[in-house]
């Protein structure tokens, strides 16, 4: 399977087979010094405090988590794999009649670019069908050089064409706009099919042709997302943080499948109708998506393109899909050199998309159009960032008033817990590394504390690669009482959640 293709540091790289067996052997040795440090009487199921690590809570918990991962693996290894022999015994009939490819590049680095677009001009020409490429760009060197890979890579195909659009650089959604517009003046045919591919995305061999098959066995599906593998330019701790969310992107991606009910339309790679694409309403969604707040007003959303589009399929009528077998290799630059801070901003801007579309969806789409499993899962996104957190806060506060055990317990239970998960994804087809418990949990802690921040300041956005933050447009008043109000609701409801910590410890005491 996939690898990120940066090699760890060190020794290990002659033999990254070997430095894996040694991780798993130090987590595995970890686990049973953590649980030789606990009390065995508070493992004990008759001891009261007993329900301080199984109770109501934590079963809710990880019964979601058993939910979605149980749907994944249905859709993945069972129900997935007869759509696709389905498809398969359509023949040339599930091929679409044109392609067009949307590539959007803004300040991704030269050798990056020629990755992306050898593998888009690689592909297009694998296609028995006519295709068409629009590139979106800023820089004129850009369109050069664009041109001298199509030379290289495209070969006795004049049914295959290159159309630049020029962007102003002010934004990505600016520049998918221009690129839709230009796709409208192309007047697809109705059984056309439109690729938007993320100028630091390659696409791996047979990407294309196992996506937009599957729009003639779903004629109830308006887009559909892909599979994404990364390569990270960066630390070892920085590459299998990302590796591992691809993982839990996966599973999540597969379960919701199985509803046709997928959350996003990823900007990395998403094929869509081309009717859809045509659509003034789609475009300007795209182009000027906003959210009406009912404390923080009217504001526009700088970033999260693939939350309007997938809002602008739903409320249109289409369902949305997932291709677990079509792949891709995304090329991550983190933002900064350090890890937190990288981790951080790259977590505030999805957690911030997620969260706005969220709100959005279950007051206008409602229950008749997204269903009741897509709603529980939306709500459970509100209710999960403190929920999450509850089991390290009860610990330490247990262990500050009635002893040091408790945080020894949770430690065993963190260890434990995550190393059964990560033993999991063994199944998904996806890497695996014995560093995942550890950033499982780092994911869980500190996403959840950005989920909290970002919730009350869904106005506050910011774009890692371009650098550009979204204006307030209101008066210096209206501004400061936003800030102020964010501020005293976040502190209200942090005040709220060690409430009910305090209250919880106090019911398991005896």
């Amino acid at each position: 399977m996939l690898r990120h293709l940066t090699a760890p540091l060190g020794w290990f790289e002659a033999s990254p087979g070997l430095g894996k067996l040694c991780g798993w052997l130090c987590l595995i040795a970890l686990i049973a010094l953590a649980s030789e440090m606990v009390d065995p009487s508070y493992l004990d199921p008759s001891h009261q405090k007993f329900i301080f690590l199984i109770g109501a809570l934590g079963m809710w918990r990880y019964g979601n988590a058993a939910t979605h991962y149980l749907r994944g693996m249905y859709f993945l290894h069972w129900r997935f794999p007869r759509m696709r022999k389905a498809v398969e015994r359509m023949g040339d009939a599930a091929l679409p009649d044109h392609i067009f490819m949307v590539v959007t590049s803004f300040r991704i680095p030269t050798h990056t670019t020629f990755k992306v677009y050898q593998s888009v001009f690689q592909e297009v020409q694998r296609m028995p069908v006519p295709c068409t490429i629009i590139a979106s760009i800023v820089e004129k060197g850009d369109e050069n050089f664009i041109k001298d890979i199509m030379r290289q890579e495209v070969r006795d195909r004049d049914d295959i064409k290159l159309v630049i659009v020029r962007a102003r650089g002010t934004g990505k959604r600016d520049g998918l706009a221009h690129a839709f517009r230009a796709l409208s003046r192309q007047m697809p045919l109705e059984n056309a099919v439109v690729g938007v591919v993320d100028g630091d995305t390659m696409m791996l061999p047979g990407c294309v042709e196992r996506a937009v098959t599957l729009f003639a066995y779903l004629p109830s599906v308006g887009g559909i997302t892909t599979n994404e593998f990364c390569e990270v330019e960066g630390s070892r701790l920085m590459q299998e943080w990302h590796t591992m969310r691809f993982v839990q992107r996966h599973i999540n991606m597969c379960s919701m499948a199985l509803s046709k009910r997928v959350l996003t339309m990823t900007g990395r790679l998403s094929f869509f109708r081309a009717s859809v694409m045509t659509d003034p309403a789609f475009i300007k969604d795209v182009e000027a998506d906003f959210l009406d707040h009912w404390r923080l007003g009217r504001f526009q959303f700088l970033t999260g393109d693939d939350k309007s589009s997938w809002f602008s399929l739903m409320r249109a009528g289409w369902d949305t899909f997932y291709v677990p077998d079509s792949h891709t290799l995304t090329v991550e630059h983190p933002p900064d050199n350090s890890f937190l801070r990288a981790t951080r901003q790259l977590m505030y801007r999805w957690y911030g998309n997620s969260l706005r579309q969220n709100f959005r969806a279950t007051r206008l789409l409602g229950l008749d159009r997204l269903g009741l499993f897509t709603m529980y899962v939306l709500y459970d996104q509100r209710v999960s960032m403190w929920t999450c957190l509850m089991g390290l806060s009860a610990s330490v506060v247990a262990g500050l008033l009635f002893g040091v055990q408790y945080l020894l317990i949770y430690l065993f239970w963190v260890l434990l817990s995550r190393t059964l998960v990560t033993l999991l994804f063994f199944f998904t087809q996806h890497p695996v590394d014995p560093m995942y418990p550890f950033v499982l949990y780092y994911n869980q802690i500190v996403g959840s504390v950005m989920k909290v921040y970002t919730m009350f300041h869904m106005d506050q956005q910011s774009w890692t690669r371009q650098k550009t933050t979204i204006s307030n447009g209101n008066v210096s008043f209206d501004a400061a009482l936003n800030r102020w109000t964010s501020k005293t609701m976040l502190l209200s409801s942090i005040a709220i959640f060690f409430g009910v910590i305090s209250v919880l410890l106090e019911l398991t005491q005896p």
